[in-house]
């Protein structure tokens, strides 16, 4: 989910870094009487991570604004999306094949093989993309259903802004009904990355309203629950972290977009952590320590929490958002295991 999309549609803090080449080998801060800081920060690439991910967080990306078309933001993804998917595949081997569900079209991506006692287990990937494209049916899907052995069915939900919430919402949702006609619910998974971790929570949200067995775990991957208020990643960090555009803060706004469309920013579906969260499934969330969602994972795992859901935080260090799109990295595959291993304990019970 891209940082120009999500910042258009939740807003930014009021943080700002100054001038970065001026200040290149000082720290400093001023600290206004409401709060807002004005910092500069010298981050050194730390050694904590992989050569791999030192590489990548070395790289420069223009802190200028370059506006795309919604058709160029499409055919830029789906082309890089159709490259990273062909890489995973030769580190995840799988097949993957075009199919239609309750109407919505979707990507079955199959293992090798099933072992017997997982062919009656599924996992439904609702990919990031900033609700606009698909940045993850691929790369999301790939190695989960490699690791874990299960078929993984990627949801082709309809984008913003030509279908605005809830049309991703109901996709996700009826795929999930179809499903729950072949499948016990309890060896069901959700997941999803940026935007699809957020539909992740959105799906659990109206599954409940609706009174529908919950599945057996979810998964929420650099996502958030609330599209009325922001935290401090949102304006710290740009899509790559550190380097790139990142749009000047916006203290009071609330314009979430052409996502949300109409609907009330504090609605407990499009919003979950405005909702009741009690009996939602066991949940894993991961984020990144320079991940532009870093405070809306947290912020939603600690509502989890409070609500009694056995629910389980890991943090990468120093990573970008959705690094784990990069399939390459040591960090990317550490990421894919615990997902798999999660969703592996969470369906076999």
């Amino acid at each position: 989910m891209r940082l120009g999309t999500v910042q258009s549609i939740i807003g930014t803090l009021a943080v700002s870094f100054g001038a970065a080449h001026a200040a290149a080998q000082t720290d400093s801060s001023k600290i206004m009487p409401d709060g807002t800081a004005y910092v500069t920060r010298v981050v050194p690439v730390p050694a904590t991570v992989s050569p791999e991910a030192q590489k990548m967080l070395a790289r420069v990306v223009s802190d200028a604004d370059v506006p795309q078309t919604l058709a160029q933001r499409r055919a830029g993804t789906d082309k890089w999306q159709a490259g990273a998917g062909e890489a995973s595949k030769k580190l995840y081997p799988a097949h993957v094949a075009a199919d239609t569900i309750a109407g919505v079209p979707v990507r079955v991506v199959t293992p090798l093989s099933i072992a017997p006692d997982k062919r009656d287990r599924v996992l439904i990937n609702l990919h990031g993309g900033g609700f606009n494209s698909d940045s993850g049916s691929l790369t999301e899907t790939i190695p989960i259903a490699n690791l874990t052995g299960v078929r993984v069915i990627a949801v082709l939900y309809r984008l913003a802004p030509e279908h605005p919430f809830p049309a991703g919402l109901d996709d996700a949702v009826a795929v999930y009904k179809e499903l729950l006609k072949t499948y016990r619910p309890d060896h069901i998974g959700i997941y999803g990355t940026s935007a699809g971790a957020i539909l992740t929570a959105e799906v659990t949200a109206k599954l409940k309203q609706l009174r529908l067995p919950m599945p057996a775990a979810t998964g929420i991957f650099s996502g958030m629950g609330d599209f009325s208020r922001t935290g401090d990643s949102i304006a710290l960090f740009a899509l790559n972290g550190f380097s790139g555009h990142l749009d000047p803060p916006k203290p009071d706004s609330h314009d979430a977009g052409p996502y949300a469309g109409s609907t009330d920013l504090k609605d407990p579906v499009l919003s979950p952590i405005y909702g009741d969260l009690t009996g939602f499934p066991p949940t894993l969330f991961i984020t990144s320590g320079r991940d532009l969602l870093l405070s809306g994972t947290t912020l939603l795992h600690r509502a989890y929490l409070g609500a009694g859901v056995d629910a389980q935080l890991v943090v990468f260090e120093a990573l970008p958002h959705a690094f784990w799109n990069n399939p390459g990295l040591p960090e990317s595959k550490e990421a894919d295991r615990i997902m798999a291993g999660f969703f592996s304990k969470y369906l076999a019970q």
